[in-house]
């Protein structure tokens, strides 16, 4: 081990800089892990403040359950679905679509349950 001397003096800063970009368009990426058998975890962005919709519909179009149905401000978001339908009820082993929607924009992504 090294000793080190030092008689100089340190200056500090009462401030720290930081820089977070905003998101620049709506968007929802897919979910991981995919397939899942527990939960499964949906980030998506806002690029201004909007009504976001995020819903679990099945094969055949039926809702399964709604994650979110509520004004979001602008930035970067995480939900989590666990495999349950309205009533809290485990999901069969399918294929289920994920529907976002923030103002005007909409989007779908599959989602494979396996059990």
């Amino acid at each position: 081990m090294k000793k080190i001397n030092y008689s100089g003096h340190f200056e500090y800063s009462n401030s720290i800089e930081i820089t977070i970009e905003t998101p620049g368009d709506f968007s929802v990426l897919q979910n991981y892990p995919n397939p899942f058998n527990i939960s499964t975890t949906i980030e998506f962005q806002v690029s201004q403040e909007a009504e976001v919709e995020i819903k679990i519909f099945d094969i055949l179009g039926r809702e399964v359950n709604t994650l979110l149905n509520e004004k979001k401000p602008v930035g970067y978001y995480t939900e989590i679905w666990n495999g349950k339908d309205k009533e809290g009820q485990y999901v069969s082993s399918g294929v289920y679509f994920c529907r976002f929607k923030a103002g005007d924009f909409s989007d779908i992504k599959k989602i494979i349950v396996l059990k």
